[in-house]
């Protein structure tokens, strides 16, 4: 199938990378109007830099953001970095600057009081500190996105917790297309080719977190396929393709949608990962009060700590699973077998039924490795 070419952009991230890169060159007398990046999945970047001045607390590149194909709302904003050097063993310390919350509630993947800078940029910015500089670098390292206090009240930021301004995100730095009917085609060949390697069943994974942990389960890299939030979409096209059985393998917050018979899972489209599970938990025997936590939590990381103390998360998590993959079945009107395995931001296993297990012993999936995320 053809498909239109989409370009790809970087990340506000990975333009945070790219402006430390260019503080350091500026700072050593080197050329840093445009500078080299390898994206944390190998991907090239080559991004200009507009500017590199000294100031008052260190030096400051500005990086303006560029988002391909992409319907970012940080398309063409400019991302300030700072940079400062440090005593000795300090390591690396991130600011948040103008534009740049700070996390104000649990479950996101960065810890509460912390600058709203995801894993993904620090670990790009601290490849770049330690090529540049050693394993042993100590330097202050500030983030700002001034538009970035208007753009916030256009996010979920301040649902999720993030105050005062956007996140830093990305998580490999390389921003590729996420929505347009362009993109959706573009998904579909991963199945032709997981088909022509000889596999006529398939892992979909709606993103990095399930991708990263079915491949530390042992499952075949050539048998997983990315679905983004178009699960129904691709569920669709392997059914179309012959594909005998798929098990979906991806995190809760996603995979408790599929359970609700939400099969486009983007936020900003359809939500019911915390009434999903606080209907479940309830049938379960879930006391009220639990379950007005439950559809209070902030995300589904914090609703899983309710259901832990109600000791009901195995059940509640293992009855979601089965839910998603007879949901699933129904909508392609049982042309093909599905099966479900959640897990959470961590990796850490949490429900899958029967047919999940069935797929992933027929791969020959890692026991031992599966039995490390057992959660009680």
């Amino acid at each position: 199938m053809e498909t239109e070419s989409m370009r790809s952009g970087y990340t506000t991230g990975a333009c945070a990378a790219a402006g430390v890169r260019a503080a350091l060159l500026f700072e050593s007398g080197e050329p840093w109007q445009e500078v080299m990046l390898l994206a944390l999945d190998g991907t090239p970047l080559h991004i200009p830099v507009k500017a590199v001045w000294r100031t008052a607390g260190g030096i400051t590149a500005e990086v303006v953001k560029f988002s391909g194909d992409d319907p970012d709302i940080t398309d063409g904003v400019s991302v300030y970095t700072t940079i400062r050097h440090l005593a000795a063993g300090d390591g690396i310390v991130f600011r948040a600057g103008e534009g740049i919350g700070h996390v104000t509630k649990r479950g996101l993947s960065v810890p509460v009081g912390e600058p709203a800078i995801n894993p993904g940029p620090r670990r790009l910015i601290g490849k770049v500190v330690e090529d540049m500089l050693g394993a042993d670098a100590a330097l202050e390292v500030t983030i700002s996105i001034p538009a970035g206090v208007k753009l916030a009240k256009q996010t979920l930021n301040p649902i999720l917790g993030v105050e005062g301004g956007i996140s830093v995100i990305g998580t490999t730095g390389v921003l590729r297309p996420m929505s347009e009917e362009g993109f959706k085609n573009s998904l579909v060949p991963q199945i032709d080719v997981a088909k022509e390697a000889g596999f006529s069943t398939l892992v979909f994974v709606p993103g990095k977190i399930g991708e990263r942990v079915a491949l530390r389960y042992g499952l075949p890299r050539e048998a997983v396929v990315e679905t983004s939030n178009f699960i129904g979409f691709m569920l669709e096209a392997a059914e179309k393709r012959g594909i005998a059985r798929v098990l979906l393998f991806g995190h809760i917050g996603k995979l408790a949608k599929v359970a609700a018979g939400v099969f486009y899972t983007h936020n900003r489209i359809a939500d019911a990962r915390l009434e999903t599970m606080a209907a479940y938990a309830a049938a379960e025997g879930l006391p009220a009060g639990g379950v007005k936590e439950l559809l209070h939590a902030n995300t589904t990381e914090d609703a899983l700590l309710v259901l832990q103390r109600a000791g009901l998360q195995a059940r509640v998590c293992d009855i979601l699973a089965a839910r998603a993959s007879a949901r699933a079945e129904r909508y392609l009107f049982g042309r093909m077998k599905v099966g479900t395995l959640m897990v959470t931001l961590a990796g850490e296993r949490l429900g899958m039924d029967e047919t999940a297990r069935h797929i992933g012993e027929d791969f020959g999936w890692d026991e031992q490795e599966m039995k490390k995320d057992e959660t009680m």
